[in-house]
């Protein structure tokens, strides 16, 4: 093989080589804004929260006790505000993630979420496991979750007559606090509601 060949493979090579690398440090960069997305909510961090929205966000859940959409960063946040507030206790574990790069700026991600929330206001205990279908994309060098879909897979509730014995409780001084002591209004369910077709690739019984 001519020198002139051995070089053209070399960079050849390199060149395979960063893109590879390029490929994983934007799976992580992705996984990393999932994650911070989920300490976010648990933790009422608004500010967190905000960081890891596009600014055209759109969420679409389908579940049991809920089924709705939000639109936009403002209303995203102002829904992670009201919902984690200061009488429940929050748990949200993802992992399992599958990130697919589809370009350099976009990417899909599914996490399979493990969900645990003690609604001291609605008196229900509600737990269950979801898939997260998300679509990121990166904007000055900053990947954001651009769109996401929620599909449960099991949910449970439970009556919740009284509070366990709590040692610790950090919404309780870092949540919002809603007015008064009666309970809250049921989650917002919109029996008809399904997630909007053709946005993300086919999973499970979305077509």
């Amino acid at each position: 093989m001519s020198s002139d060949s051995e070089i053209t493979r070399l960079r050849e090579e390199i060149l395979e080589l960063r893109g590879e690398v390029d490929r994983l440090n934007a799976i992580e960069a992705v996984k990393r804004v999932k994650h911070k997305y989920w300490r976010s909510f648990d933790t009422a961090d608004l500010e967190g929260m905000a960081s890891v929205l596009h600014e055209d966000v759109f969420l679409s859940i389908e579940a049991g006790v809920y089924s709705m959409c939000y639109e936009g960063r403002d209303a995203y946040v102002q829904m992670v505000k009201e919902g984690a507030h200061a009488d429940m206790i929050s748990h949200h574990n993802g992992h399992h993630p599958e990130i697919d790069i589809v370009s350099e700026n976009e990417a899909i991600g599914t996490w399979y979420l493990y969900d645990d929330l003690w609604e001291f206001r609605r008196g229900m205990r509600l737990f269950g496991t979801a898939f997260y279908r998300d679509r990121y994309v990166r904007e000055d060098g900053e990947w954001k979750i651009r769109y996401s879909q929620f599909h449960r897979l099991y949910e449970i509730a439970e009556p919740l007559t009284e509070r366990p014995d709590i040692r610790y409780h950090y919404l309780a001084d870092h949540g919002f606090k809603h007015e008064g002591k009666a309970d809250l209004e049921p989650f917002p369910k919109d029996t008809s509601y399904k997630h909007p077709s053709g946005v993300m690739p086919p999973f499970l019984d979305t077509e």
